[in-house]
């Protein structure tokens, strides 16, 4: 028995060491759980108490601070828009180079200089607006005109200038967006006696309402205002001899059907051309006070026939020739075919006329490829 007794009280100073700890641990835990509740309930109540303060403070100042609230809400939310919005927008465009790139690689594939396909083009639009060129060192007319794409006619004219005329440094001069006459309005005159003045006919008259800067006091009758300034494209001074803008005006046209059908376009009417393809007016006009029938240029389905929408073509057909291309003939004064009929090259589509937007009995020409007009006479002549 004696000799069990070290053991026996070694294991009964241990128990009780172990169940001592753990009773100073749990008390400890129930200490520290009062302690942050306790806080927790003062930090909470200070809280309330702050905010019951400012809402008694606005209500009792009814919405005395309403705008100062809303001043500096609008404050902190432009800076947040200055200080965030570039990077946003960094990203956006990140992605959005990202996601076009193959999209532009092919464009390039086709069309290696930006400048071909579009600079130019809005280069002549410039919103019609005459700019001044100041002359420099060494230039000439000829150099300015090519400068700007135009003919040097166009220059001599604007500027009351004659071809023996010399300039020098310095000098200004007025720079027209397209080639031809820029005319101002006197009492009595209209569309067609200006027209006559610069070498159109009443056909030809159709480029002075058709220049998309040129604007009427009312757009059917073509009514102008005493005054005004008109752009007339083609147009010649009366006492030049120039041919400005003329390269496919003027050409008689060969009898429509005359030309071989196999793989191309037949010309749809027989006339004269009395407006080319211009930025502005991406078709061919043809003309003849005769009128005339209009024909088909190639074998197709029709898909619209009629003046379906008051628009500015007046009696048109469009066809579509199921192989890309489609084709419309507008201001028709007869409409002799209808939507889903199926048309041979050379058949009777209508008779030529001056409904819609239009001076003078023509034809409105367009050959469109995946929505772009293209040029007529690549593919007549």
């Amino acid at each position: 028995m004696v000799s069990h007794c070290p053991i026996m009280k070694k294991s009964f100073f241990s128990f009780f060491t172990k169940s001592q700890f753990l009773e100073d641990w749990h008390e400890y835990g129930v200490f520290l759980r009062m302690y942050f509740r306790l806080r927790g309930y003062n930090w909470f109540a200070r809280l309330e108490m702050g905010k019951d303060f400012l809402v008694d403070l606005l209500y009792r100042k009814r919405g005395r601070y309403a705008r100062p609230f809303l001043h500096f809400g609008t404050i902190g939310l432009v800076f947040l828009l200055i200080t965030a919005g570039p990077l946003i927008l960094q990203e956006n465009n990140e992605e959005e180079r990202g996601a076009i790139g193959p999209i532009l690689n092919t464009a390039t594939a086709y069309a290696p200089d930006f400048y071909t396909l579009q600079a130019e083009e809005v280069q002549q639009y410039r919103g019609g607006e005459i700019i001044i060129h100041v002359v420099e060192e060494e230039e000439t007319l000829s150099s300015i005109a090519a400068r700007y794409g135009l003919q040097v006619d166009t220059v001599l004219w604007e500027n009351n200038l004659t071809e023996t005329s010399k300039i020098k440094p310095g000098q200004e001069l007025k720079i027209l967006p397209v080639d031809g006459v820029r005319h101002k309005v006197a009492r009595g005159e209209t569309i067609y006696s200006i027209g006559k003045r610069y070498g159109l006919d009443e056909a030809q008259t159709q480029v002075i309402v058709d220049y998309p800067f040129n604007e009427f006091l009312n757009d059917e009758t073509f009514e102008l205002v005493i005054g005004q300034y008109l752009m007339v494209p083609q147009g010649v001074k009366p006492t030049a001899t120039g041919s400005v803008g003329r390269t496919a005006v003027g050409i008689l046209t060969p009898d429509a059907g005359s030309v071989s059908a196999s793989g191309a376009f037949i010309w749809p009417t027989a006339g004269q051309i009395s407006q080319g393809y211009q930025f502005y007016h991406k078709a061919i006009d043809i003309s003849n006070r005769g009128g005339g029938s209009i024909l088909a240029a190639d074998s197709g389905v029709v898909v619209t026939a009629g003046w379906v929408d008051n628009s500015g073509y007046g009696n048109r057909v469009v066809i579509d020739h199921g192989n890309g291309f489609v084709t419309l003939y507008a201001h028709m004064s007869v409409v002799q075919v209808r939507v889903g009929q199926r048309v041979n090259r050379g058949d009777v589509l209508g008779q030529m006329g001056s409904t819609g937007r239009s001076t003078g009995v023509h034809l409105h020409f367009e050959i469109r490829q995946g929505g772009a007009l293209l040029n007529p006479l690549t593919f007549l002549r």
